[in-house]
């Protein structure tokens, strides 16, 4: 019986089973589709390192000894799309059965399964064999509850994988070490260089501009520096062991004009696409700590938390709140993302920085994406459609399964708490304490009011004082508003007023 099996751009796992053996009755179809980069405006590295990896991977099988079927996105004879695709080699090439590993977007997961359904023959789908835990693991953990906490979770996930565990209690008596991982970085220890693969890319570059897709953001044809093979990312993975762990999580919240990366490991693309599983990135991790006593046990635990405990909540929140989740939005913004960005062309030292290294690089790491750009999109009352497009398009990483909950849940508040318990918003006093973006700003971080003032300032207090009603039942809004009700009624006046001005002229911050 000849099959037909799909793969999709992000499920380039080697490790998968269906790759155990060759069969001469199998044949593997991949395709770089219009359907695919389309669907938003994608940065130009992502569709770079997607095609990249895909052609790579492809490569890969063949040398295996697979039998592959790949469309190039220039290829004339190239559908651009699943279904007509399907359909053509279905009926051309004498297919007796297809399958397709379960894919991680809702978008693709309902299209294939009404593809299957018209299909000739018949279809089966498999699990990708990559994450920790199945699609509704996380549902029928919080089955009954009211409340979706991570922590809760991501203990429940330690103990059932004995991960970083000392029988029955956690490594070190806490579950938790995030106190410790919020320092801010002032030159204490040197930054080491971020791992360069510098690919030559032009030849990827001359297809996608022959097929006129279109994309933003910058890209260095001879210097594409993201890994897009499993040797690559391991390499990588091992870079960050030895190079950047030890310094991890005291510094993971940092930010700073004087370095991009910092002590991040920049794994999240190879993992996304997967190249790499978070059982083996999370085990070779903790084989380097055991052997590594000067790496203290909360730099592991924050980096544990993060594949651990927020990776997996997340998919397990999106396929939980699917598809309802896609279209809420709570706080009821409608307003557009400004201008710049799209060009970084802003007076805001942070801002400048963060969205800049976002066009330069396809990456910012989660605070920046966080508390300095969805922070202020969301004082600024921005539509959560745009700031969903906007994250989704901009990060090489970003997968809808892994960027709405981050950004529509938990740094937009559009779902109403669910998530994040508390609106993920602050005043430039943060991003001061947290960064030196704050030195040589043409605005002054001290000021609430007043020509030179902070936007984030009057914007912040003005969230909290028109959303007062909304949030004064929400014990962990406590402190902020009693901050709000220390505020003296005629500079709330004048904070009001300013904020107006700013959300009317944003374009021009």
């Amino acid at each position: 019986m000849k099959t037909l099996r799909l793969i999709l751009g992000d499920q380039l796992n080697a490790k998968h089973s269906w790759f155990r053996e060759t069969h001469p009755d199998v044949v593997y179809l991949m395709a770089e589709m219009r359907q695919e980069t389309d669907y938003t405006l994608h940065h130009i590295q992502k569709v770079v390192g997607f095609f990249r990896a895909m052609r790579g991977f492809a490569e890969w099988l063949k040398t295996s000894g697979h039998q592959v079927i790949y469309y190039k996105i220039n290829d004339i004879n190239n559908p651009q799309a699943l279904e007509p695709m399907l359909q053509n080699l279905v009926a051309g090439r004498g297919f007796a059965k297809f399958e397709y590993q379960l894919p991680d977007e809702y978008r693709l997961d309902q299209l294939l399964m009404a593809i299957a359904g018209k299909l000739p023959i018949p279809s089966e789908a498999v699990d990708t064999e990559h994450f920790f835990t199945t699609r509704t693991e996380l549902g029928e953990f919080f089955r009954g509850k009211k409340t979706f906490l991570m922590e809760r979770f991501y203990r429940h996930l330690r103990e059932k994988h004995g991960i970083l565990m000392a029988g029955p209690n956690p490594e070190g008596g806490r579950w938790n070490f995030d106190h410790d991982n919020r320092n801010p970085y002032k030159g204490e220890v040197p930054i080491p260089d971020a791992k360069r693969w510098r690919h030559e890319v032009s030849d990827l570059l001359a297809d996608i501009d022959s097929a006129q897709v279109k994309t933003f953001g910058h890209i260095d044809e001879k210097s594409f520096d993201w890994p897009t093979t499993r040797p690559e990312a391991l390499e990588t993975l091992k870079y960050f062991c030895l190079h950047l762990l030890e310094h991890f999580g005291k510094y993971q919240d940092a930010m700073t004009t004087q370095d991009k990366f910092l002590f991040h490991s920049r794994l999240s693309f190879a993992m996304n696409i997967k190249l790499i599983s978070p059982k083996e990135v999370i085990t070779t991790v903790l084989n380097f700590y055991r052997k590594h006593p000067e790496v203290a046990l909360h730099e592991v635990e924050g980096f544990v938390r993060q594949i651990l405990g927020w990776r997996e909540y997340m998919r397990g929140m999106y396929w939980l709140r699917m598809p309802e989740f896609a279209g809420e939005n709570t706080l009821g913004n409608r307003g557009k993302l400004p201008k710049y960005f799209w060009n970084a062309d802003t007076k805001m030292n942070c801002l400048r920085h963060a969205i800049g290294q976002s066009l330069d690089e396809a990456y910012a790491h989660h605070i920046q994406r966080l508390m300095v750009i969805g922070n202020f999109a969301l004082l600024a009352q921005t539509h959560p459609d745009d700031v969903d497009a906007w994250y989704l398009g901009v990060y090489i990483d970003a997968l809808e399964w892994v960027e709405m909950p981050n950004t529509r849940g938990m740094s937009q508040w559009a779902d109403g708490g669910l998530i994040a318990t508390k609106p993920y918003v602050a005043s430039g006093n943060y991003i001061n304490k947290m960064s030196n973006y704050c030195k040589g700003c043409r605005y002054d971080v001290k000021q609430r009011v007043g020509e030179n003032a902070c936007p984030f300032n009057s914007l912040y207090w003005n969230f909290l004082d028109t959303h007062r009603e909304q949030f004064k039942d929400n014990q962990r809004m406590t402190m902020m508003l009693a901050l709000l009700d220390k505020i003296k009624a005629p500079e709330l006046s004048l904070i009001r007023e300013k904020a107006r001005h700013l959300l009317l002229h944003i374009d021009d911050l």
